[in-house]
């Protein structure tokens, strides 16, 4: 059995997060919550549901991410797969299953859950999201050859690939970047279709104009970087 580690980045998910981890299959060896400077029980919550509560002050996705990873290199063994859930309960955690399987039997590097129309919720996504997502994954397709759909933020990936990625980003683009350095070294990777649903709660990103420019800027800014490299 692969030793499999959960990164749950989240902010003020008291509503959500016991949700999202009770629903997190039990074959999986941790979940990590790292919550990310909350104002509410989102702590409290999370490590009353069983989880390894980190916290990182820093408010960003991507310093929520490199918190959980700095966390698992200290651990005294080393994981296999790493899985990226969001806390909001937008996804279902129970397919997690299904994410990490191309990895498990085909030996994939990289998996996207894929939020397809099909699966998709009526306005679970806002039309900001599915314009973003579109132009990004177009563009990703025409500038790199990409395959991708989606910038979906449930995915896993194989520890040592992650690490080779050499993460940076700290807040919006953490998605995007993953994306675009898994083309750049010629990681395997593939999609699967997940449902999607309304989220507990507000949107920190896509809820708020502000963050939607913000996160509109940061991927495309990831984009073209790499697009001149």
């Amino acid at each position: 059995m692969k030793d499999i580690v959960v990164i749950i980045p989240a902010y003020n998910e008291e509503d959500s997060i016991a949700k999202v981890i009770q629903e997190i299959p039990d074959f999986i060896s941790e979940i990590i919550v790292v919550n990310n400077n909350s104002s509410d029980k989102t702590a409290i919550n999370a490590q009353k549901a069983g989880a390894t509560v980190l916290n990182e002050n820093k408010r960003g996705y991507g310093y929520a991410c490199l918190c959980g990873m700095d966390y698992i290199a200290k651990r005294s063994k080393t994981p296999d797969i790493i899985v990226f859930i969001d806390g909001d309960y937008s996804d279902y955690p129970d397919e997690l299953t299904k994410v990490v399987e191309p990895i498990i039997k085909e030996d994939i590097d990289f998996v996207i859950g894929a939020r397809v129309k099909e699966l998709r919720e009526q306005g679970s996504m806002t039309p900001q999201q599915i314009f973003g997502n579109n132009l990004a994954t177009f563009l990703m397709k025409m500038l790199f050859k990409a395959k991708y759909t989606d910038l979906g933020p449930f995915r896993a990936i194989k520890y040592d690939r992650l690490l080779a990625l050499e993460m940076e980003d700290k807040t919006y683009g953490w998605t995007v970047e993953m994306q675009l350095k898994a083309l750049r070294k010629k990681l395997t990777y593939t999609e699967v279709a997940v449902r999607y649903k309304k989220r507990i709660g507000v949107s920190k990103v896509s809820g708020t104009v502000k963050g939607s420019i913000f996160a509109g800027i940061k991927i495309l800014g990831w984009i073209f970087k790499y697009s001149i490299k």
